[in-house]
């Protein structure tokens, strides 16, 4: 069980740490709220990440597969995305805000923009029923409720500590943006949710 929670802690760091559109959404909101806001983005995409695994890992994320349920998600989900690009875009063409202390309401608008994100990517289904049958090979040789309870909580504690992680350096970071890095930013946000809006919108059409 030591070996499947060590497994699980470090593929949960691989899962958070690739670039994605959590990162990109994390990173916007971030540049103006500081650690508050990108914490919010995170710790609101965990939210969706747990549910997914508890689905996934019980078999019941398979009706998701389904056309008439995958479809309408991946259309949320693209749409969701673009929204967000569309931010990103209006922010860069926008002079640089002030950079401010998050409130409660927008660590509130935050922690919702990164659960939507989470719940609504299509690609978290099969991830997650894949797992499902890794789990052996990750540790456990006869899976059972105690293996699977291991393998998410050391999935899960390894994505709780990047939420500070990557809040903490996307706080940090804030302080040295200029006037151009933050247009630059924004406009390299806005192209990065506009992509896996596309790429979402992509997949889609192969389902």
């Amino acid at each position: 069980m030591i070996e499947l929670f060590v497994s699980a802690f470090a593929l949960g760091f691989l899962f958070n740490a690739a670039p994605g559109a959590i990162f990109t959404e994390s990173l916007r909101r971030g540049m103006v709220g500081g650690f508050a806001q990108a914490f919010a983005v995170q710790v609101g995409s965990l939210i969706g990440d747990l549910i997914w695994a508890v689905l996934g890992l019980l078999g019941a994320a398979a009706i998701f597969t389904l056309p008439l349920v995958a479809q309408p998600m991946a259309v949320l989900g693209a749409a969701l995305l673009g929204w967000m690009a569309w931010q990103s875009l209006r922010d860069a063409i926008r002079p640089m805000p002030c950079l401010m202390s998050s409130g409660v309401q927008s660590r509130k608008s935050a922690f919702a923009a990164g659960a939507g994100l989470s719940l609504s990517n299509p690609m978290n289904i099969p991830y997650w029923a894949a797992l499902g049958g890794t789990i052996s090979a990750l540790g456990a040789a006869d899976p059972d409720g105690l293996a699977f309870f291991v393998f998410i909580t050391g999935f899960m504690a390894s994505s709780f500590l990047w939420c500070f992680v990557c809040a903490a350096g996307i706080g940090w970071t804030r302080h040295y943006v200029s006037p151009v890095i933050w247009r630059v930013l924004n406009l390299t946000c806005a192209g990065g949710l506009l992509f896996f809006a596309l790429l979402t919108l992509s997949r889609l059409i192969g389902v």
